[in-house]
């Protein structure tokens, strides 16, 4: 482990003082399945349809008709998710920044899967990459497992389970090394060697 942070970028990772959940996870929603650039151009015409806003505003994204998201590149379930997520916000559902930063981890997973299209790893992302939670272990990661599996000679992917066994002994820091095993993939090898 201390070979590969030695040899790769550090750990950056900082609270966004300017989260907005409902942006985050609208985009997250936004860019499930699919490539990074294809995501990216979906995402843009989607924000183009609100032009004079510089965050998304629920109510305007409830009151979009479907037919129009789609028309941007969303799928079915994606304007659901979204709608859902809008709806959610509106009633209180979804935390707002200054609520959310007096939850614990487990909490805000709880609060958030309940929308639709929001899974455990979608929070995982939120609470690692935007909140910048310390301690964030997404078990079930495949670029995790991946890193991990490399890291330490691995020839098989680590399970869940055992994910959860082996991030013990990197609490409470679990999410600098999620960070750190993400960037042991960055490395050429490792796609000859795990493909």
């Amino acid at each position: 482990m201390a070979e590969l942070i030695a040899r790769s970028r550090h750990y950056n990772i900082a609270p966004s003082l300017a989260i907005r959940p409902f942006d985050a996870l609208a985009e997250s929603i936004a860019y499930q399945q699919l490539s990074g650039k294809a995501a990216a151009t979906i995402w843009a015409r989607v924000r183009a349809l609100y032009p004079k806003k510089k965050y998304l505003d629920p109510k305007l994204v409830l009151a979009t008709p479907d037919r129009k998201l789609r028309a941007a590149g969303l799928s079915r379930s994606k304007v659901a998710a979204l709608k859902d997520l809008a709806a959610k916000t509106i009633d209180g559902a979804v935390p707002t920044a200054r609520a959310l930063a007096k939850m614990t981890d487990e909490e805000i997973i709880e609060r958030l899967v309940s929308v639709r299209g929001i899974g455990r790893w979608t929070v995982e992302m939120l609470l690692l990459f935007d909140l910048g939670r310390p301690d964030v272990w997404p078990v079930a990661d495949y670029g995790v497992q991946k890193g991990l599996a490399k890291t330490f000679g691995k020839r098989k992917l680590p399970t869940p389970k055992q994910m959860i066994k082996l991030g013990k002994k990197f609490q409470p820091y679990r999410s600098v090394a999620a960070w750190y095993f993400w960037r042991a993939l960055d490395e050429p090898e490792v796609a000859n060697r795990f493909d």
